[in-house]
């Protein structure tokens, strides 16, 4: 109870003691136990492989993939990365994740920034930023070797200057730079941003901001940080730069399936529903407010915001969960502004909300029963524990319409994921498949360097092809056959090995994991001998 009613008090903090404690309460949960678990497939894997090339070869504007070009991204995320492997003692799970993760974080702070400068009151922005400090999704995606956390935090500074402009000139200098880093870590997205912040500049009649010198001086610098790398890719390359890169992972995931990652048009609100509870039984209230309030900047806001983004992935073919995240700060906004709402008006509180979170509460209590029976790691059974507490005190709070639900909820939500983020389960897909640490150990002590590995398992696996340093290329069977009499190291499951019907003297190394899962690296003596005979005949 101390704690709550030291929250009425520190409402009157002043602007810079509040972003002192989200920046401080920022990076101390996403730096947690940032290191504890591998690095998983696709971005992670892949990313760190690209960064660490770069990290070897020291060549900083070419970017490859196990020496081969590689223009799936833009090189800012990858220097990022590759710094973090300088300053943080070399190429592992904690220097891939830091400096991306150290961004991300900072979106916590700028956002609050952003909030006191679009609502008129110092609780909107204090609120919008307490629900985005506690959104999963942001926390989890944000700690990943992966290009969304720093966009967001790229995003919502350049809505920062773009509204800090309206006092100051100097500030719209922001508003190119931010679009130049953002073409830099994620190319043609850039498009998209710039429109909802344009029509947010039309909507909202901020009509000064095109006569304004600062503004074309920013763009001038946005377009000489990120033009100079496309222009040399294009000269290097050609048009096979521009056509990969463009059109294969740009323009054709919005009207394909790029690799088969189809979904519906409600795809994303599905995810919201499923990773953004209980911040999105509020999300509706605060779309109905920001109805309500037409006109205002922040409504306008958030408004064209949801409306723009999530219309454009939604009808875009390609579907990932991923790219929701840059609607997550129009989300917290949203949030946010219902919460003061609710905060000040206590006649506006639902029972539908007394309702729901007796349902968060008992979910959560069946979640510490199933994480106790099946031994789960301590801090899981915790973690739901501290949950349950959490939305039965809520429960309670919203029953009696006391707005003391609130504190409660965001400092339980706050302890509850950083009890998730001390967990090896905050990254739960590293569980989908068999894991990699074994396999690549084996691949790495029996194989020499840069050695192509073919294998029986039917999908690309980067973070394999990351812990062992060798390039591991899926493969039918009957072709595995035919390498196999070349003499080519093969990892294979214990189901094609016995097919294949190869002895068991070919076995160099073993992985042994559960669930009959075991690997084997294997390679043909025979075929061996033979080629160390021809190289002695070629060399008579």
């Amino acid at each position: 109870m101390k704690k709550i009613s030291r929250f009425y008090k520190n409402i009157s903090w002043s602007d810079s003691h509040w972003l002192l404690f989200f920046f401080l309460a920022a990076v101390f949960l996403w730096m947690l136990g940032l290191g504890n678990v591998p690095l998983r497939d696709w971005d992670e894997g892949s990313h760190a492989i690209v960064a660490r090339e770069i990290y070897r070869q020291g060549n900083w504007l070419h970017l490859t993939y196990f020496d081969t070009p590689y223009f799936i991204k833009p090189p800012l995320v990858y220097w990022l990365i590759a710094i973090g492997y300088h300053l943080w003692g070399g190429v592992g799970e904690f220097s891939s994740r830091v400096n991306l993760a150290f961004l991300t974080a900072c979106g916590v702070p700028l956002l609050y920034l952003l909030g006191r400068e679009i609502f008129s009151r110092r609780l909107e922005a204090i609120l919008s930023a307490l629900v985005y400090l506690t959104l999963l999704p942001v926390l989890r995606h944000g700690r990943l070797v992966m290009l969304d956390g720093i966009i967001n935090t790229f995003f919502i500074c350049l809505l920062l200057c773009l509204l800090k402009e309206r006092k100051k000139q100097i500030w719209a200098l922001g508003i190119g730079i931010c679009l130049g880093l953002i073409t830099l870590t994620k190319g043609i997205l850039v498009l998209a941003l710039w429109a909802i912040a344009g029509v947010f500049v039309l909507v909202d009649r901020q009509w000064k901001l095109f006569v304004n010198p600062y503004a074309w001086l920013g763009l001038i610098l946005g377009i000489a940080i990120a033009v100079p790398w496309y222009w040399l890719q294009w000269e290097t390359h050609g048009d096979f730069f521009i056509e990969l890169y463009f059109k294969s992972q740009s323009l054709e995931r919005l009207s394909s399936a790029v690799e088969g990652n189809a979904g519906t048009p409600w795809y994303y609100l599905i995810e919201l529903g499923k990773y953004s509870m209980p911040w999105l039984s509020f999300l509706p209230g605060g779309l109905w407010l920001a109805g309500k309030h037409r006109g205002k900047s922040w409504s306008n806001l958030v408004l064209i915001g949801t409306i723009l983004f999530l219309g454009t992935i939604s009808l875009m073919q390609t579907k990932l969960p991923w790219y929701i995240m840059p609607y997550y700060p129009f989300f917290a906004l949203t949030v946010g502004a219902y919460l003061a709402y609710l905060w000040q008006e206590k006649h506006a509180y639902s029972r539908f909300f007394v309702g729901l979170f007796s349902i968060f509460s008992l979910v959560a209590c069946g979640g510490f029963i199933y994480f106790l029976i099946t031994h789960h790691p301590l801090t899981l059974i915790l973690m739901s524990v501290t949950i349950a507490g959490t939305m039965g005190l809520t429960t309670w709070w919203l029953w009696e319409r006391d707005r003391r639900f609130m504190p409660t909820l965001f400092i339980g939500l706050y302890l509850s994921l950083a009890l998730l983020m001390l967990s090896p389960d905050w990254l739960w897909e590293i569980n989908e498949q068999y894991p990699v640490l074994k396999v690549a150990a084996i691949v790495k002590e029996y194989t020499p360097e840069k050695t192509i590995i073919y294998t029986s398992f039917p999908h690309h696996r980067p973070s394999l092809e990351f812990y062992s340093d060798r390039q591991i290329l899926s493969t039918p069977p009957d072709t595995l056959q035919q390498l196999w009499e070349t003499g080519q190291y093969l990892l294979l499951d214990r189901p094609t090995f016995a097919s294949l019907q190869l002895p068991d003297t070919a076995i160099l190394g073993e992985a042994i994991l559960e669930e009959d899962e075991d690997f084997v690296l294997v390679k043909n003596p025979v075929a061996t001998l033979q080629q160390r005979r021809y190289r002695v005949t070629d060399l008579v």
